[in-house]
């Protein structure tokens, strides 16, 4: 992460490729808290006061299309999950919303501001965060000082916000204060002094989520914060994404592929496809959508082979 940008990683753009998706069974109807009744499952319907909104956003590579979004919008105050099968384009999205890549047409709004075509560090600090599919921790840095370096518009950086800005003191005793506070929530406290390199891989997604937190920020975008957690940490990481939108009333948009995890905890679930938006709407509708069951499970999933065709 930058120290002036509150971003949650720097560097290459992609986490690597998507995980492999199973289709396990699928737990009850999870607590909706954000009021999408009469909200059709249906790209382009509108949502209750979006946060984030997407149109016309295709980005290519060569002749490969991986990302054709016509449109798309995350409601406010929702835990908003973005799923799909390896190579649906989801972290490429992710990386076109944030400013790490630039999309060859298409435009989207955060906040109601224009947010496309914004440096990666003016979108963080505008409140849109993310994490990366793989953790981007500085290993050589200890936990506390990866927090510190999150903090935004640090007036003692530089050699005249230190001599003409008298309050940079106080503004780095408030940002250790937040600092220590973040890493007491995520139960890494104790290991405020340790090198990051030494934590394992759910105590850098943790670190990684707390990180994201220090620019206050009005959404925060996880990509794959559950993707190689030890099973002893998921149930840590599920409580703190859900108390983002609970206890502070925070916009969340995650990517991934556990599917009892996406169900359990999500308002709206939004479903790519070779880069398209082919279905969305809440838990329920989305689970027994027939184009995703065929996206996911294969084409005509379920269908008698044809006569000749090998089974």
């Amino acid at each position: 992460m930058s120290n002036d940008d509150g971003t949650a990683g720097r560097g290459a753009a992609e986490g690597g490729a998507d995980e492999a998706v199973s289709a396990p069974e699928l737990p009850a109807e999870p607590r909706i808290s954000v009021d999408l009744t009469g909200v059709a499952a249906e790209p382009g319907v509108a949502k209750p006061d979006p946060i984030l909104v997407a149109d016309g956003v295709r980005r290519q590579f060569g002749g490969l299309t991986a990302v054709d979004v016509a449109h798309l919008e995350v409601p406010r105050g929702s835990i908003t999950a973005l799923i799909g099968p390896n190579g649906a384009g989801k972290s490429t999205f992710f990386n076109l919303l944030t400013g790490f890549d630039r999309p060859n047409a298409g435009s989207w709004t955060f906040q109601g501001e224009r947010a496309s075509g914004v440096p990666a560090y003016r979108v963080a600090r505008r409140g849109m965060v993310r994490t990366f599919q793989l953790t981007k921790a500085l290993t050589r840095l200890t936990v506390l000082d990866n927090m510190l370096l999150a903090a935004p518009k640090q007036s003692g950086e530089g050699m005249l916000g230190a001599f003409w800005r008298p309050g940079w003191r106080r503004q780095e005793r408030e940002n250790l204060e937040r600092a220590e506070s973040l890493l007491r929530r995520f139960k890494l406290y104790d290991k405020r002094a340790d090198f990051a390199g030494t934590l394992s891989g759910g105590q850098r997604k943790l670190l990684e989520m707390a990180r994201a937190l220090m620019v206050d920020p009005a959404l925060v975008m996880l990509d794959e914060p559950m993707a190689g957690v030890n099973p002893a940490l998921v149930q840590s990481l599920l409580e703190h994404v859900t108390a983002l939108r609970d206890r502070e009333g925070k916009t969340v948009l995650f990517v991934e592929h556990d599917m009892d995890v996406v169900m359990g905890i999500s308002d709206w679930v939004v479903v790519l496809a070779q880069g398209k938006v082919i279905a969305e709407g809440r838990p329920d509708d989305i689970r027994s959508d027939a184009a995703v069951i065929d996206a996911y499970l294969g084409t005509h999933h379920g269908a008698p082979a044809e006569e000749g065709s090998g089974g």
